[in-house]
C-alpha cells in the first residue's frame, strides 16, 4: 500500500514547503493539510450520497460524502475533481465543479464543492476500495439520515453551509 504524502499548509491555505505522510505524522499547532468534500446534485433536485466501504479505516461502512485529503502537489479543485472521478466515476470540469465554502478544522481546511450531475446509479463507476454503494436522496432524505445517525455527522456548522449552497443551486434549477 502506498502511503499518501501531504503538502503542509498554513492557516490561510499556503504551502508551508513541508510534506507529511498520511497517518505517520502529527500535524503541530497552526499545521493544515487540505480535504476536499463534493455534492452532487441532479436536476430534479436528488442528492447523489455514498456509503465508504467496510474495509476503510476512517469511518468504515458510513454514509458519507464524496472526497478526501489532496495529496502533495493538488490544489482544492485538481484534488476535487480527482476524488469525485475516482471514487464514483462522474467527470468535471472548471466550468461544472464549483467551489462552495471553505471551513477551518483543527489540523485540515475543508473545501465544500457542488456540481450538478443527471448520471444515473448504474452508469456510476464506483472505486470499490472507497465506496461499497451510492444513492440519489431528497434533501429531506439526508437531513432525516443525518438526524438518525445514518449518515456522517460532520458537524452542525458544515451541515448548516451545505443545505444553504444545496437549497440555492436547487432554486437555480427550479
Amino acid at each position: 500500500m502506498i502511503t499518501e504524502k501531504w503538502d503542509i499548509l498554513d492557516e490561510n491555505g499556503s504551502p508551508t514547503g513541508k510534506t507529511t505522510l498520511r497517518g505517520r505524522n502529527f500535524l503541530k499547532s497552526g499545521e493544515y493539510h487540505l480535504v476536499v468534500h463534493i455534492w452532487i446534485f441532479s436536476p430534479d433536485g436528488k442528492i447523489l450520497i455514498q456509503r465508504r466501504s467496510d474495509t476503510k479505516p476512517l469511518m468504515p461502512g458510513e454514509w458519507a460524502a464524496t472526497g478526501g485529503a489532496a495529496i502533495s502537489g493538488e490544489n482544492s479543485y485538481s484534488a476535487a475533481n480527482r476524488e469525485l472521478f475516482e471514487e464514483l466515476g462522474i467527470r468535471s470540469d472548471k466550468k461544472s465543479l464549483k467551489k462552495a465554502f471553505r471551513i477551518k478544522r483543527r489540523n485540515s481546511l475543508l473545501d465544500v464543492w457542488m456540481i450538478e450531475s443527471d448520471i444515473r446509479q448504474e452508469n456510476l463507476r464506483l472505486q470499490k476500495s472507497e465506496v461499497s454503494e451510492a444513492k440519489w436522496i431528497t434533501l429531506a432524505e439526508l437531513k432525516q439520515m443525518i438526524q438518525d445517525g445514518k449518515f456522517h455527522n460532520y458537524g452542525s456548522e458544515y451541515f448548516k453551509k451545505v443545505f444553504e449552497k444545496i437549497e440555492e443551486n436547487l432554486k437555480v434549477l427550479a
